[in-house]
């Protein structure tokens, strides 16, 4: 007896675009295990599934476990053999403007048991990762996160990825008013669509409702978006955005420069798409180092930037998109479950005792709702186990209607909590271990996932995390008021996935050769900030060993605690004193004791072996630049292949019309070559191809002439009046001579430029 996939139970609960776009993945994966399709491409492909590789080299893991043998049976229904080829590695999930509910929470709690180690990771992007999951797996973990409303489409790649947004957002006491259904609307305009297709380099978007705080850090963004009103001749109040572009952090930080005072909401979509599609066109693709936006934005200037965007904006096709969202800007509206001011439960809860006090006091948040608050649950490195994601889920069902948020700093917000109730609730939090105070503080530090699993780190994050935070809870978080509030950010290298650029006291793993041997080190980042939305970048001071990282943090909160003038922040405390004062005061601790004196400083946070670099190697957080004209192509190939086992299948009708669709595929791609805003209507594509490449001669080829062209202008004009075997063996065959010669004229005009 065979029993059902996944494929099999969710059909009818998947959207029929969305189901097929996840066959179409899984063919692609048989594909490249038959050789059949390029490694590029397929990476690039999977990448934009949020599919990642990883290392395994990195030893204990920050909670003991052996990261160098561990493995996972295949989840679902059905299981498979594993080999080499698809190796455990890493799936990113992608949450909108960090918005999820308890069902979702509670598929993530299954798929992370079933394919996954248990643990699900909250990213510095609101995201969700899951470690250790097989590739043959991840089309049954896509269609079970389909189902639930989730999708993985762009959460890596050269694409637009995570659109973040303040978690405050429609509660906050200090918004200028709610980005949630615009930051809804740009992300699910954006996906997918064409002109984000054939970037050089990935393209960061952020929504903020204010200015002021540090909730979406906008200013360092490619595209930051602030939430503004502007009453123009008097007249009604209208909204829209101060929009900055141009920011990012990586290993040169640029801070986003003010693109528009203000872009009104009906323009916010279509400025965006023109953004995007000069990127795309003037972007670097070839050296991955320059490919972002912002150094496209300095290459150009500002001024020249803005005038091609605004000339690009005159030409774009409309689309009733632009301003059909606005017809309803409450969809994304959360409403309370329980009301505030009738008594519950929670009268008789413990309000006085003091884990509840210190939680409170750090962990919640007014509402500009009377009778409301937010609960940040806090999660030390981003995990969470499946057991508490269940348990999170059915507090958040009991209190707030199962509506949650994550944030950029790796937690998640309970919002439209009744006050009456929040006893209890951190009674409940506290049973699931969700109950942990200094959300926001010196202590909640945030990390990327470094030598754990990420195939460029090069020093422990998250060994380091684990261990400034066992320190500074070991004080019982008795710590000055001048120092609590401090932000520390975490990087395993240079690349600031930890955004340690943006923090108080921020790091970055880096190495040092000491004798014969190699010595984990972390550079020491200052002058950073996350107020106002990321309104400073610092500098590196010194490099330390990992080891001597937790005394460099007391020496600096001790510095500041001492010498601070009233009112003074610690930005401008590293300002007034010097970074050469700062050098002076960690300089001893960069000194490595002999190996034989102290071994410990040659081992890394978390793993007892003597330290090496490891495998690190070529990162993953994006493919290799793979043009529009290439991806379709690839496509044009997949459905050819597909029209063959139809017909190897007895289905010849289906098969010669596959044949067809994959000339049409073919004559798109090469059409975007010289008009990127072809559709998908044949007679159109047809059209195109006609003028730009047949009439002039472009297409022929060179033995051939133009039979190949007329190949597909016959299977177009002529449909088989009767599809036998043979007749859709020949279309097959003319429609693959079609592609061939495609792919000929795609490389003598990339051979030109």
């Amino acid at each position: 007896m065979t029993l059902p996939t996944w494929k099999d139970l969710l059909t009818d609960r998947l959207a029929p675009a969305l189901a097929e776009e996840i066959d179409i993945y899984e063919t692609q994966i048989e594909l490249r295990r038959q050789g059949k399709l390029d490694e590029k491409i397929f990476a690039e492909t999977r990448l934009r599934r949020g599919v990642y590789g990883q290392r395994y080299d990195s030893g204990q893991r920050h909670d003991g476990v052996d990261t160098r043998t561990l493995t996972y049976p295949s989840g679902g229904l059905t299981k498979g053999p594993t080999t080499m080829w698809d190796a455990p590695g890493m799936q990113r999930i992608k949450v909108p403007f960090g918005v999820v509910d308890a069902a979702q929470l509670e598929t993530l709690a299954d798929l992370a048991e079933e394919y996954s180690d248990a643990i699900v990771h909250v990213t510095t992007r609101q995201d969700f990762q899951l470690h250790f999951v097989h590739l043959e797996d991840t089309p049954s973990l896509m269609r079970r996160l389909a189902a639930a409303g989730i999708t993985t489409r762009e959460a890596c790649g050269n694409t637009v990825r995570n659109v973040t947004a303040c978690p405050r957002a429609g509660v906050c006491t200090d918004e200028t008013f709610d980005v949630t259904p615009y930051a809804r609307a740009l992300a699910y305009y954006l996906l997918g669509h064409k002109d984000a297709q054939d970037f050089g380099r990935k393209f960061k978007i952020s929504f903020s409702g204010c200015a002021d705080n540090a909730c979406a850090l906008a200013y360092m963004h490619d595209i930051g978006l602030v939430a503004a009103v502007r009453a123009d001749n008097g007249g009604a109040p209208k909204r829209g955005f101060a929009m900055y572009v141009g920011g990012g952090l990586g290993s040169v930080p640029y801070q986003a420069k003010l693109f528009y005072e203000f872009v009104a909401e009906d323009e916010l979509l279509p400025v965006a798409q023109a953004i995007c599609r000069v990127f795309a066109r003037l972007g670097e693709k070839r050296n991955r180092a320059r490919a972002r936006l912002k150094f496209l934005v300095a290459k150009l200037g500002l001024d020249e930037f803005r005038r091609l965007v605004e000339e690009e904006r005159k030409i774009i096709p409309l689309d009733e998109r632009w301003s059909s969202y606005l017809d309803d800007l409450h969809t994304t509206d959360e409403t309370p479950s329980r009301p505030s001011e009738a008594p519950t439960e929670a009268s008789a809860g413990p309000t006085q005792s003091p884990a509840f006090s210190r939680w409170r006091s750090t962990n919640v948040l007014a509402q500009k709702q009377p009778g409301y608050v937010m609960a940040v649950v806090c999660l030390p490195l981003g995990d969470i186990t499946s057991r508490q994601l269940r348990a999170l889920a059915a507090i958040a069902r009991k209190y707030n209607d199962g509506h949650l948020r994550t944030t950029v700093d790796q937690n998640f917000v309970l919002r439209w909590i009744a006050e009456r109730d929040l006893a209890v609730l951190h009674g409940d939090l506290a049973a699931a271990g969700l109950a942990l105070p200094g959300a926001s503080t010196l202590v909640d530090i945030t990390a990327c996932p470094g030598t754990d699993t990420c195939k460029l780190g090069i020093s422990s994050s998250r060994g380091l995390a684990s261990e400034l935070r066992r320190r500074i809870e070991a004080r019982n978080f008795q710590l000055d008021d001048a120092v609590k509030d401090l932000q520390i950010k975490i990087s395993g290298c240079f690349n600031s996935c930890g955004q340690h650029h943006v923090a108080d006291i921020g790091f970055y793993g880096v190495s040092r050769k000491v004798g014969n041997r190699t010595v984990p080190h972390f550079q020491v980042i200052l002058g950073g900030q996350t107020e106002r939305n990321a309104a400073a970048y610092g500098l590196a001071t010194l490099a330390v060993p990992s080891k001597a990282i937790p005394d460099a943090v007391e020496r600096l909160c001790g510095l500041y605690v001492r010498e601070r003038e009233k009112g003074e922040s610690f930005q401008a405390l590293i300002a007034r004193v010097g970074k050469a004062r700062v050098r002076e005061l960690l300089e001893d601790l960069t000194r490595v004791p002999a190996y034989a004196d102290d071994r410990s400083y040659y081992s890394d946070w978390g793993d007892p072996r003597e330290y090496t670099i490891g495998d690190i190697g070529i990162g993953e957080c994006a493919g290799e630049v793979v043009s529009l004209v290439e991806f379709g192509l690839a496509a044009s190939e997949r459905i050819a292949f597909e029209a063959l086992d139809d017909l190897e299948g007895g289905k010849p009708e289906t098969a010669a019309a596959k044949a067809l669709r994959a000339m049409l595929q073919a004559a798109k791609a090469v059409t975007q070559i010289q008009n990127i805003d072809v559709g998908d209507d044949p007679a159109q594509i047809v059209g195109e191809f006609k003028t730009r490449f047949h009439d002039t001669g472009l297409f022929n080829d060179p033995f051939a002439g133009p039979k190949f062209a007329n190949y597909f202008f016959h299977a177009y004009e002529e449909p088989l009046e009767r599809t036998t075997i043979e007749a859709a063996h020949q279309r097959i065959e003319e429609a693959q001579l079609f592609i061939e010669a495609a792919h000929a004229l795609y490389n003598r005009t990339t051979s030109a430029s």
